[in-house]
């Protein structure tokens, strides 16, 4: 096994967060940061305020290793509320009510939702972390200017219907990175004709990395020990080498 760096200044390695609703990523990173020494730190991929689940951090010299975590495939579960579409794609926003002329029933849903799996392009929500002209985009979407982000091509390896019941369908994914779960829901809808938000997101894994074992950031020692971070080179094992 190798060792973490534990010194003055913070832990070097990694650490799996199980992050909570209603908290931002940097928030969590945040709590991190101050219970294990403020070592410099990072995160392999966002996640939106209002999404819980897998958060894989470095502290240290792993830093200089999440961009191999963040080209790992990540899995999520998401709840789709078909009956509405919002400006957000999830709750945050005001829902528009959609009546559809129509019930799918699940043999249409399935059917199109083989339209999102492979490789294909993908409009990002409004309200994304994306940049236009030096802007975030839901910076600009907040202060009331129209925003229209381009598609850009997007690969889904797996796409399953856990459940469905009219207007509510529960899907399990696995993507590679860039995917937004809250663009399938919008475009969802739109392929069938009705609404689509999420109405819950959960990342279940970041590649090797799940939520067994994954710690809730409020809930983290403090100090943080060592023994709860993975070694750079046993994380980097995980990966394949």
């Amino acid at each position: 096994m190798s060792q973490t760096n534990n010194s003055q200044t913070g832990i070097s390695g990694f650490i799996v967060l199980d992050k909570p609703s209603n908290m931002s990523s940097m928030k969590a990173i945040a709590i991190l940061r101050r219970k294990a020494g403020r070592p410099k730190t990072g995160h392999a991929g966002t996640l939106d305020p209002l999404a819980t689940g897998v958060l894989v951090c470095a502290l240290g010299k792993a830093t200089k290793s999440i961009a191999r975590m963040m080209d790992t495939m990540k899995r999520y579960r998401t709840m789709i509320d078909l009956s509405a579409f919002t400006s957000t794609d999830d709750l945050e926003g005001d829902p528009e009510k959609i009546t559809p002329a129509s019930i799918p029933d699940r043999s249409l849903l399935e059917e199109s939702l083989n339209r999102f799996t492979g490789s294909f392009l993908q409009r990002p929500p409004a309200y994304s972390a994306m940049k236009i002209g030096g802007r975030r985009a839901y910076q600009l979407a907040r202060s009331g200017k129209e925003v229209v982000l381009e598609p850009r091509p997007v690969v889904v390896h797996e796409l399953t219907v856990v459940g469905y019941e009219w207007p509510m369908v529960e899907l399990e994914l696995l993507v590679d990175k860039g995917f937004y779960v809250r663009s399938l829901a919008r475009e969802l809808g739109m392929a069938l004709g009705t609404g689509g938000h999420c109405t819950s997101i959960r990342r279940t894994a970041v590649g090797p990395f799940t939520l067994e074992g994954a710690h809730d950031p409020e809930s983290l020692p403090d100090p943080l020990p060592a023994d709860l971070v993975l070694g750079i080179d046993d994380a980097i094992a995980l990966l394949g080498g």
